[in-house]
């Protein structure tokens, strides 16, 4: 069988398919490419990039596997391809510590003003009364939006900092973590910390606007490295501007790269950002080609 890999996978996961006795394409194609070739193709792995629509499916005449090296299943037609009865293969636990790990520095970074005094003190200055105000982390309670694999990650990090954690997701019932799982609302009510791992849902819109933010506390500190469209990001900026939100992170956005109509929120004092990269660690990618390849291997053996 033939693979075409579209985005890239680390050395150990192309290994493995080459060990299965696949034929692997290493090969980033343009949609339009995409479009004339993919009926050569038996599976074909993605990660962010590549697109598989509707009409890349429909051109996909020997598809028998669509797989994608990560959580998020956003560039995938998966409905079209369900109807298809093509499996859409993904890894929604090998980047989890990453993020996780990601999400924390982030909550430091504001905490502490990191953001700035980096960059203020290779301007040649000394920031030392104006960052005077920051605050420990220990003792505060953070509030978690999605309790699926990362938003467990960081309850675990949290609590070992001192934290007191509580959580919101409609399909956890229960943990035997030291924590507390509540309601949305007692999520955005109470917490002097939120960090976001729910999906976006495109038609449903922004889960965090303005009725959310008038609803938190004043100075709350705000983490996304969830999904770009999660949160408002006009919302968000307003409530930057009126002190309600104390300082926000962010590692995904609404467009990617951002435009220039996002640079005030990209530039505001109190935003910490980066560039889409809470997987990307040596360790998460190791993961991730090595269960996404393995995923491929056991579907197509087991067609």
């Amino acid at each position: 069988m033939k693979i075409l890999v579209s985005d890239g996978i680390e050395k150990i996961g192309e290994e493995i398919l080459i060990s299965a006795g696949f034929e692997v394409v290493n090969k980033k194609l343009s949609p339009e490419e995409l479009l004339e070739q993919i009926s050569e193709f038996n599976a074909i792995i993605v990660r962010s990039a590549t697109k598989v629509t509707k009409a890349v499916i429909d051109a996909g005449i020997n598809l028998k596997a669509i797989a994608r090296g990560g959580v998020g299943l956003d560039n995938i037609d998966t409905v079209y391809a369900k109807e298809k009865g093509i499996p859409v293969l993904n890894t929604p636990g090998a980047s989890s510590i990453s993020v996780a790990e990601l999400a924390i520095a982030h909550m430091f970074a504001l905490s502490r003003f990191l953001h700035l005094s980096n960059t203020e003190m290779r301007q040649g200055k000394w920031p030392k009364k104006e960052y005077a105000k920051g605050i420990e982390l220990t003792g505060k309670t953070l509030g978690l939006l999605g309790f699926g694999n990362i938003g467990r990650e960081v309850a675990k990090r949290a609590l070992g900092l001192g934290m007191k954690v509580i959580a919101f997701d409609p399909f956890v019932v229960k943990t035997d973590m030291s924590m507390d799982l509540t309601s949305k609302e007692a999520v955005i009510r109470n917490s002097d910390y939120i960090s976001l791992h729910l999906p976006f849902i495109k038609s449903e819109g922004a889960s965090i606007a303005a009725k959310e933010f008038t609803q938190m506390k004043k100075g709350v500190i705000l983490i996304n490295c969830a999904r770009g469209g999660v949160v408002s990001e006009s919302d968000l900026l307003n409530a930057l501007n009126n002190g309600t939100v104390g300082g926000a992170a962010m590692d995904v956005f609404l467009n990617e790269p951002p435009t220039d109509a996002q640079s005030a929120l990209i530039n505001h004092p109190k935003v910490s950002v980066t560039p889409h990269i809470g997987a990307s660690t040596v360790e998460a990618q190791d993961r991730v080609g090595e269960e996404i390849a393995n995923k491929v291997v056991n579907t197509l053996n087991n067609l």
